[in-house]
């Protein structure tokens, strides 16, 4: 058992504590969007699939002894291709096709390790079940999962603030020759005992009889389950990350809830109960419709707690009736191929499919829908046979459950705005455009939104829609710091385009260089808004360069700007990997002398100031933080916090006297120096 169990549970420690560390090694490649975790969870379901495909046709195919030598080979093998840290010739050079880009990274970096590790659970399981055919091997799958989920929680707790990104990976070489070493003890045991000889090829045992073949419904039920389950863990982890942060930890807390679920499930059928569960689901979708129906207003943790709760009961629904319908032993590893292919098809269906399918992220809803459904499916036999126990008691609950998740799904279609002109969603996100202001004569608007955040907007009136809307008014920092600097013809770059509202401070004879990594900003900034065409108009230049602009300026020759506002938002958050460090080098390496960085950290989540604060003692820059939000401002005008760092001090003197908001106090919140080997929101997040 020791052998067995110690190749486990390394394995599954391996098997997930690669996972953030990969993502966030390529995360800032790829502008810090959700979309990123997305595709790496998308990449590590498929070669589970391929893993867990090759353990089950090892074991059908091939006599015990065939199976070690194999084996043996491919655990070698894996180690000629430590360590794994991603090449920089991976870096991409534009935003086009980021979902294959990442699957081709991840698999000439991690690929070949991760397939060996990924066949582990069932390959050890069912080479234990010919070992010891009197025991059962599911505590093992037990065992697995709590390997996966330790290494979950140490990641954001102990690994990540204390452990630089390439001791990692290298650690985790270490840690990939000691599973292999582990692994080899098992193939021993194999080969010693002789058990090619007392066992026959396909492995059936002659004092153990399969029982009979799984029914179709059974199969069925095998794979929708954890596709649904997958699904739903995809599309909570999504909402998440687009609203607060893309960050390890809201990676973390859903992916472990789903696993723990697996733990309990898979340890005893105890652990999952109908007449708890089932109700308990019901009120988790009513929970959610009442977040969703004034999330506005709704703290950030009282949103996290309603879809992780969703997700945890949801999935243990799904995982317990999964666990109830498992076959005999003999038959495990097509079990297991199946759960793995369903989890293969959820993340498929969320990270393909659902943004060509869908303009917003409603695959929370249909995936919620879909367990609906399957609770129904699996109690229908119960409640056909009025003798049951609790036959009632199913109907009743299953039928309230689609009937809930039908509202749901309503429910946000209906929230879904009818003044919306124009609705897209690609890999970095929904956005629509939408109107306002139509019924009254030189009121109208359009506005860009990305999920729930306002991007900026315009007004239409051939009169007005050169004014400057939204976080940059005058008084905001941004205007301050171009409007007062001294040189007659400015050289003006921007970190995001949004609408390209921040073009319209060049003048005749400017420069304003953009830099945004979504060809569908882009589109919809130069097609539904004019602030980008009326500077070019005017005679101003305004370039527009597309990939992530930290990929971006790390290529370019100094660029020499007066002013570079740092205005990336991504889940109502500037991307972590843009606040660096070595980010805020680069940045340097583009200004000139005199230069100033304008970071815009208005948020309703995390507290910025004292990260920015940070990297200004680094540097020696001066800092002047200007919030807006205070007094009688115009409609078109919205609040806004501006932090300037600059060497210029009379510049800096000159744009403190113009506003009263002006303020250098020192943070209150200690928090360390973000670098692209350490950065913690803990300290920062408003829960």
């Amino acid at each position: 058992m020791l052998p067995f169990a110690l190749t486990i549970f390394t394995g599954a420690f391996l098997l997930f504590l690669v996972q953030p560390l990969i993502g966030k090694y390529i995360l800032p490649w790829f502008g810090g969007t959700p979309g990123v975790w997305t595709t790496c969870m998308l990449f590590f379901q498929l070669v589970l699939l391929g893993g867990y495909a090759y353990a089950h046709f090892l074991s059908r195919w091939l006599k015990p002894r065939g199976q070690a030598v194999v084996h043996g080979v491919l655990l070698l093998a894996s180690l000629a291709v430590l360590p794994i840290v991603p090449a920089d010739a991976w870096k991409p050079t534009s935003g086009d096709a980021p979902i294959s880009h990442i699957l081709l990274l991840l698999g000439a970096t991690i690929g070949l390790p991760y397939f060996v590790v990924s066949t582990t659970g069932p390959l050890m399981q069912s080479w234990f079940s010919r070992l010891h055919p009197g025991r059962s091997p599911y505590r093992l799958y037990a065992l697995s999962n709590i390997g996966s989920l330790l290494a979950l929680l140490a990641y954001p707790f102990l690994i990540e603030p204390n452990v630089a990104r390439k001791l990692q990976a290298v650690s985790w070489g270490w840690g990939l020759m000691a599973y292999v070493a582990f692994a080899i003890w098992c193939v021993a045991l194999l080969w010693r005992r002789g058990v090619a000889e007392e066992i026959p090829a396909g492995g059936v045992m002659p004092v153990e009889e399969p029982g009979e073949e799984p029914s179709l419904r059974h199969r069925f039920l095998w794979l929708a389950l954890p596709a649904c389950a997958s699904a739903l863990l995809l599309a909570t982890t999504n909402k998440l990350t687009q609203d607060v942060a893309v960050i390890p930890f809201l990676w973390i807390l859903p992916l472990s809830l789903y696993l723990l679920t697996f733990i309990l499930c898979f340890d005893a059928q105890q652990w999952y109960w109908r007449p708890i569960f089932l109700p308990a689901l019901l009120g988790c979708f009513a929970w959610l419709i009442a977040v969703l129906g004034d999330i506005n207003n709704v703290r950030i943790g009282w949103q996290v707690a309603a879809f992780c709760m969703t997700l945890f009961i949801a999935c243990m629904v799904c995982h317990g009736e999964l666990y109830a319908l498992k076959p005999h032993p003999r038959r495990l590893t097509g079990y297991y191929l199946m759960i793995s292919l369903g989890g293969a098809i959820g993340g498929f269906l969320v990270a393909v499919v659902a943004p060509h399918v869908f303009q917003t992220y409603a695959e929370l809803a249909w995936s919620c829908g879909a367990c609906a459904l399957l609770v129904w499916l699996v109690c229908l036999p119960d409640w056909r046979v009025p003798n049951f126990p609790w036959w009632r008691f199913h109907a009743w609950m299953a039928g309230s459950l689609v009937a809930m998740a039908v509202c749901l799904a309503f429910f946000i279609q209906s929230h879904e705005k009818d003044n919306v002109i124009e609705a897209t969603r690609n890999f970095y996100g929904a956005m629509s455009v939408l109107e306002y202001g139509a019924e009254t004569p030189g009121s109208r608007y359009l506005l860009l939104q990305h999920g729930r955040i306002t991007h900026g907007f315009q007004l239409t009136d051939p009169d007005q829609r050169r004014r400057i809307t939204s976080y940059y008014g005058e008084q905001s920092g941004v205007a301050l710091a171009i409007r007062n600097f001294p040189r007659a013809q400015k050289r003006i770059g921007v970190v995001g385009l949004g609408t390209g509202t921040t073009a319209a401070f060049g003048e005749k004879g400017d420069y304003v260089r953009i830099y945004e990594i979504n060809s569908e900003v882009k589109r919809l900034a130069t097609s539904r808004f004019t602030f980008v065409n009326d500077t070019i108009a005017l005679g101003g230049k305004v370039d527009i360069i597309m990939g992530d602009a930290r990929l971006s300026m790390e290529r370019e020759e100094p660029q020499r700007l007066d002013v570079l506002a740092l205005d990336a938002f991504s889940s109502d958050a500037i991307p972590v990997h843009l606040l660096t460090k070595e980010a805020v080098a680069i940045y340097g390496k583009h200004l000139a002398p005199d230069g100033v960085l304008a970071v815009h950290i208005s948020n309703r989540y995390l507290d910025l100031e004292p990260v920015v604060e940070n990297v200004a003692k680094e540097f020696g820059y001066q800092r002047l933080s200007i919030s807006d939000g205070d007094g009688e401002k115009d409609w078109w005008i919205y609040s806004s916090t501006w932090v300037l760092l600059s060497k210029n001090k009379p510049l800096m003197e000159l744009i403190a006297a113009k506003t009263e908001s002006a303020k250098q106090e020192t943070s209150k919140k200690v928090v360390p120096l973000w670098t692209d080997d350490y950065v913690s929101l803990w300290p920062i997040m408003s829960w």
